[in-house]
């Protein structure tokens, strides 16, 4: 085997990495968008808007780039979209009852969680290393989500309703991971939004809201969701985890909530404290740990 032959598998993945790191920083605008949005339209609603003006976007996308229609979906894809609208619905419910960083830290633990999910099913052993490395994210997360002052707004029923986004969220980085085997990354977020608008409008009647605003600058921030969170933002998370690890992917997206406890630090009154702030920290170097203790298999 040649050096360029070796080098390739690693080099696809350090575009993963980085692709995943990307996304992460995008999403970290999520519940900034929300908690902006609350006062034309309900959770539930922003989040259908949401998929519904990324739908025709990527449509088009998939048109241009693949110069076709997208190909027939699989079952991961459609459950995947599945447990991301449930996902989204149930942490865009948290995050109006809970601080920012209380229910972004819960749904990511999901994402942790997730690794352990891919060793099982999807035999992905993760590195020695990985195990450190989930330690200091989860202690790191703890440290940001509950090193917080009372001025927080941290709740335990917005808590509780975090778990089960981020039991949601773990389904959907599994299947997504299964649905990639036989779908690019553009046919997989467009199949997963089609999916997602589905249910997001089944969540909005189901909670009782009102479909649309009473402005039409109401829709402002679900467009801005669209396009730069979910197009965007979940775009490259899409793409990235074809070739990264589960398990390393599931570390690395734990930089969105430092991301969104950072940006909600002076728009919504929730400094973070010394050890919140050393929180943070720790969950940057987890995710370089993650990486960096992950070896690429030669393929033969």
């Amino acid at each position: 085997m040649t050096s360029t032959e070796m080098t390739a598998p690693v080099r696809r993945e350090w575009l993963g990495v980085l692709m995943l790191v990307g996304g992460a920083v995008a999403i970290g605008f999520a519940p900034i968008g929300l908690r902006l949005g609350l006062d034309d339209l309900g959770p539930q609603a922003i989040a259908f808007w949401r998929y519904t003006f990324a739908l025709p976007v990527l449509t088009a996308l998939v048109l241009l780039v693949e110069r076709r229609a997208p190909r027939k979906p699989n079952i991961y894809v459609i459950l995947a979209g599945i447990c991301f609208a449930v996902d989204i619905g149930f942490w865009h419910w948290s995050l109006t009852l809970t601080s920012v960083s209380n229910a972004t830290f819960i749904v990511n633990l999901g994402n942790v969680c997730v690794g352990f999910l891919a060793w099982l099913f999807l035999k992905e052993r993760p590195a020695p290393m990985w195990f450190f490395a989930v330690i200091l994210a989860i202690g790191g997360a703890s440290a940001l989500s509950l090193g917080g002052t009372a001025e927080g707004g941290a709740s335990f029923v917005g808590d509780r309703i975090a778990i089960i986004a981020a039991i949601s969220v773990s389904g959907y980085f599994l299947c997504s991971k299964l649905a990639r085997r036989t779908l690019n990354g553009l046919e997989t977020l467009f199949w997963l939004t089609l999916v997602e608008v589905i249910v997001g409008a089944i969540m909005v009647m189901a909670f009782g809201e009102n479909f649309l605003p009473e402005k039409l600058s109401g829709f402002a921030v679900p467009l801005f969701l669209g396009i730069v969170i979910h197009v965007v933002g979940q775009g490259l998370i899409i793409t990235g985890l074809g070739s990264t690890p589960t398990s390393i992917a599931g570390v690395i997206i734990l930089i969105q909530p430092v991301m969104a406890a950072a940006i909600s630090w002076h728009l919504f009154q929730e400094p973070l404290t010394t050890l919140q702030a050393g929180g943070g920290m720790l969950i940057l170097v987890a995710v370089w740990l993650a990486q960096r203790g992950h070896k690429v298999d030669p393929i033969d």
